[in-house]
């Protein structure tokens, strides 16, 4: 076999081995991007924009419940992150660690950790999650999380 066949075969073979990655980064890129607006309007305390980073229907697994939220109108008709504020003396959230436990081209799984805090800055509870992030069509959304938080 000619050296410059071989170098071609090496070559495809490189290529359909970096491809399936290449999908996966793109997809781990675009699902943090959606992780990251969900916490921003989560933080503004903005329904309809953290509505927006969710996919319906919605799952949620927490508080030894499973809920199913169908749409949109339902999501924003049973949240209030005002309220939300209040009654937990929470004023903003972070992200502690965003970890990708599985990844294909449409579906992101991440392990995340995340913290509370106060109006006063103090970081009063931290929680572990998981995230599945999902793409329908061609829009990125969270399709489920579970968490141990309430």
């Amino acid at each position: 076999m000619g050296d410059k066949k071989l170098k071609n075969i090496v070559l495809l073979g490189l290529l359909l081995v970096a491809l399936p990655s290449y999908a996966n980064d793109a997809s781990v890129t675009a699902a943090r991007q959606v992780m990251n607006e969900f916490l921003a309007a989560f933080n503004e305390r903005d329904e309809s924009r953290w509505a927006d980073t969710l996919l319906f229907p919605h799952v949620r697994v927490a508080s030894n419940s499973v809920s199913v939220v169908p749409d949109k109108k339902t999501f924003l008709s049973t949240t209030d992150l005002e309220q939300f504020a209040i009654d937990n003396d929470w004023d903003f959230s972070e992200w502690d660690s965003i970890e990708v436990i599985q990844s294909g081209p449409n579906k992101v799984h991440f392990k995340v950790k995340f913290s509370r805090f106060n109006p006063r800055g103090e970081r009063y509870v931290t929680y572990d999650s998981l995230y599945v992030v999902q793409k329908v069509g061609e829009r990125w959304g969270i399709r489920a999380r579970s968490s141990f938080a309430p």
